[in-house]
């Protein structure tokens, strides 16, 4: 049976669906889904590619940073460095080489994390992470999911009753859902990474997110309502129901409500899963890398309806038309998920751009964790071009922004990080 056979079933016995519910069956169905068929969707041939398909600068930067985190924490005799969706694991292996290399005393403080989903994602980790691996210096948090359907609790469902995230009292933890569609939620994606974690909730860690947020369904508002799919004719066609409450009061938080003829995305479940890695975390750092907006950006006109499906790095203009064949992307929130952070213990830092970041790190040492592998001057001129794509903005420099949030790190020693020095407030 094919997806798009598998969901105009389950619209058949139940009814409409959300399209977070439709989002959710295309990217992570554990047999068909776009992120289980198969890893090569991944680089420059696939679908899409991500900083770390381009050099591995980028895995090398970030062991710089995360090296003076870990004496910004005191250079504790453990850290984790949790990663949430690590795809073939190339940034993986790029920190871990270069942290063995380069800063050894941190390198026996690490134990790597990857909580990875998706079954032929983790065969691919094993194939490329095998000596860390099996030194014991990475592991797959993952390994004994349930990576089948589970009826009745959403994967994204918060186990706190709402606690967690602080929502609003009146709101149950799936409030978008009717009775019926509660009954039919699945866990096909990624529950919450921190009650996966290999080391003790009181050892320091890392959260690292680079272009994870992105792909966590979302809801669809427009003027007319929220967004249900259903299936006529042999096709999916779009209905509208009454938005939630929920819906409503994260729009005049943290976005804009849309106008007529236009359509606007609410991530619930991105705010949700924020909010519950910064109230289980004790004492760290999440760091996220991603394309998106803030609400000022929003309310001035730009980024209002933004989920996109790609496949071989182009455009599709219809999320209809492969269901699992093709990417499904939306911009991410970043005034929301900087929230998120601060409303469950955290301090966030003002946003940067991708750019900002890396010219930061590499700034003091003018970029040598690129270049000294280089012996010949062509070789010197490929990393330059590779160099130039990440942090300029012809490239994803300027496209890609990241979030830095601390909770128990001193604020004046987080604000210092070379990451951060190119500072510049969006939030």
């Amino acid at each position: 049976m094919s997806l798009r056979q598998i969901i105009e079933q389950e619209i058949g016995e139940h009814g409409p669906i959300p399209f977070s519910r439709y989002m959710e069956l295309c990217l992570y169905h554990p047999e068909l889904g776009f992120y289980s068929r198969n890893a090569e969707q991944f680089g420059k041939a696939g679908d899409f590619y991500t900083s770390s398909d381009v050099n591995a600068v980028f895995g090398r930067l970030l062991a710089r940073q995360f090296d003076e985190i870990w004496r910004v924490l005191g250079s504790p005799d453990q850290i984790e460095i949790l990663e949430l969706g690590p795809g073939r694991g190339l940034f993986a292996q790029d920190v871990l080489d270069w942290s063995e290399k380069k800063f050894p005393p941190f390198f026996h403080a690490l134990h790597y994390s990857l909580a990875e989903r998706s079954p032929k994602l983790r065969d691919r980790l094993r194939g490329v992470l095998t000596r860390f691996l099996e030194s014991g210096t990475a592991s797959s948090v993952s390994e004994g999911a349930n990576e089948g359907l589970q009826v009745r609790k959403p994967w994204f469902s918060d186990p706190s009753g709402g606690a967690a995230t602080r929502r609003p009292a009146r709101e149950t933890a799936n409030s978008f859902y009717s009775p019926a569609e509660k009954t039919r939620a699945t866990s096909v994606g990624p529950n919450n990474a921190m009650d996966e974690r290999a080391l003790a909730p009181e050892v320091p860690i890392i959260v690292f997110a680079n272009e994870f947020f992105d792909a966590l369904p979302v809801e669809i508002l427009s003027a007319q309502g929220a967004l249900r799919i259903a299936a006529e004719g042999g096709r999916f066609v779009d209905i509208w129901v009454p938005p939630s409450g929920e819906e409503l009061e994260f729009l005049d938080r943290y976005g804009v409500h849309p106008e007529p003829g236009e359509r606007v995305e609410v991530p619930l479940l991105a705010h949700r899963y924020m909010a519950r890695l910064a109230a289980s975390m004790r004492k760290g750092m999440i760091i996220v890398v991603d394309y998106g907006y803030t609400r000022p950006e929003q309310l001035a006109g730009r980024h209002r309806g933004t989920l996109m499906a790609y496949r071989q790095h182009s455009a599709a203009a219809n999320p209809y038309t492969a269901p699992g064949e093709q990417d499904l992307t939306a911009h991410v929130n970043f005034t929301a998920l900087s929230s998120a952070a601060e409303e469950n213990g955290m301090r966030a830092q003002p946003l940067l751009t991708q750019s900002q970041f890396l010219m930061g790190i590499g700034e003091a040492n003018q970029f040598a964790d690129a270049f000294e592998e280089c012996r010949l001057p062509q070789e010197r001129a490929k990393v330059t071009l590779q160099l130039k794509h990440l942090v300029t903005p012809a490239g994803m420099g300027e496209s890609f922004h990241v979030l830095v949030a601390a909770k128990d790190v001193d604020p004046e020693q987080v604000a210092n990080l070379s990451g951060l020095s190119f500072v510049k407030s969006r939030l």
